[in-house]
């Protein structure tokens, strides 16, 4: 019988399915809602120490429609971080915790440049009963003049030294929340684990422009006129997400084995799921899914993720984790590998062509025919 229960570092989930952080999390209300729908567990919307300088804009969302069936593939937000206030956030942790005691529940913290407003947050939060931590090192457009999000995560040297500062303090399981928007996520990456991670999510949203109003000849989502570049998400992200979780993974399992992925892009059914842990994740996390369909899209995506189990024979997500790492390689080895495999299906053809009895000696052929019957 197949289970979805695994242990991530440490943290007992009863299914690998995280709710993301975003509006999903946006608040206690709708954390214990996702609880209560079976999530594996729950991500808070991003907070700081000082809400004072998140100020969101409305609209702040802008999506890309199929032409043909109108259904939303592209999903673009100018969204901040959270802003209502901290001290409001530690009550609202522990509201959850007493009613979801075996619920996990992760704080994702975004701060400055500045080593004891790390420690403050992080320090005040486990105190809260926050069982793990997500590190917001990658939010394309949020507070970018504070240095704080990608303007830090794509850093990292930076990443690394912040990385440590909340290490030296957690006492609960930290995951760093990598940005799409570098050249190589492996850099990072390879940043935060050896800070001391224990794992890695990926990926934040892509910094976009979602397009122009042919009408208005504004850009969207257009507040009063203008906009700004925001993170681009849903199904388009994914081949892009799944592309970069399995260059984490290789990392992992190359230099940092034991760490963690959390993939993140995408994801709206249990298939898609089953791709991104046969590239090497531990969970997978959902966010504009849930904002497309609701908190009880996980249950379709329990039962289809089970399917697949199913299907395949396995009976825990560690069975297939990562096996599809295997067959990634060099184009220069497809090359080699399809030449082998051109001369070995000729080699088969020439074989099944030996005359098998007298009757089918031809003249013009008779060469080839006794070539073929020949050892060397």
């Amino acid at each position: 019988m197949s289970t979805l229960e695994t242990t991530v570092n440490g943290l007992k989930l009863p299914n690998p399915f995280v709710i993301g952080s975003g509006p999903p999390g946006t608040n206690a209300n709708v954390i214990c809602k996702a609880l209560e729908e079976g999530w594996g567990a729950v991500i808070c919307k991003t907070i700081s120490l000082d809400a004072g300088k998140v100020v969101n804009v409305q609209p702040r969302y802008a999506r890309l429609r199929s032409r043909k069936s109108g259904e939303i593939y592209g999903w673009e937000n100018i969204e901040l971080i959270s802003d209502r206030s901290f001290e409001t956030w530690l009550d609202e942790f522990k509201q959850v915790k007493d009613k979801f005691p075996d619920g996990i529940l992760i704080a994702s913290i975004m701060e400055e440049y500045n080593r004891d407003a790390w420690h403050e947050i992080v320090e005040r939060c486990q105190s809260a009963g926050c069982d793990a931590f997500e590190l917001n090192m990658s939010c394309p457009h949020g507070l970018p003049e504070r240095k704080m999000g990608a303007a830090m995560g794509e850093n990292p040297d930076i990443l690394l030294e912040v990385c440590g500062w909340v290490m030296e303090v957690a006492k609960r399981p930290v995951w760093a929340k990598m940005t799409p928007n570098v050249t190589h996520i492996e850099d990072p990456s390879r940043a935060a684990l050896r800070a001391g991670c224990n794992g890695i999510s990926a990926i934040n949203t892509i910094r976009s422009v979602l397009g122009v109003d042919l009408d208005t000849l504004r850009p969207e989502p257009t507040v009063e006129g203008y906009t700004t570049p925001g993170g681009y998400s849903c199904q388009a992200v994914m081949p892009i997400a799944l592309r970069m979780c399995m260059e984490i993974a290789k990392l992992i399992r190359a230099e940092f084995p034991g760490r963690t992925l959390s993939g993140i892009g995408g994801i709206e059914t249990g298939n898609d799921a089953a791709q991104f842990i046969l590239l090497g994740c531990d969970t997978v996390q959902v966010c504009t899914g849930v904002m497309k369909f609701g908190y009880p899209i996980v249950k379709k995506m329990k039962e289809e993720l089970l399917a697949f189990m199913g299907k395949h024979k396995f009976e825990r997500l560690e069975d297939f984790k990562g096996h599809s790492l295997q067959f990634f390689t060099t184009h220069a080895d497809l090359v080699k590998r399809q030449t082998e495999a051109r001369a070995a299906k000729k080699a088969e053809h020439d074989r099944q062509k030996m005359i098998k009895s007298d009757e089918e000696w031809q003249g013009e052929d008779f060469v080839k025919q006794s070539d073929a019957l020949s050892r060397g």
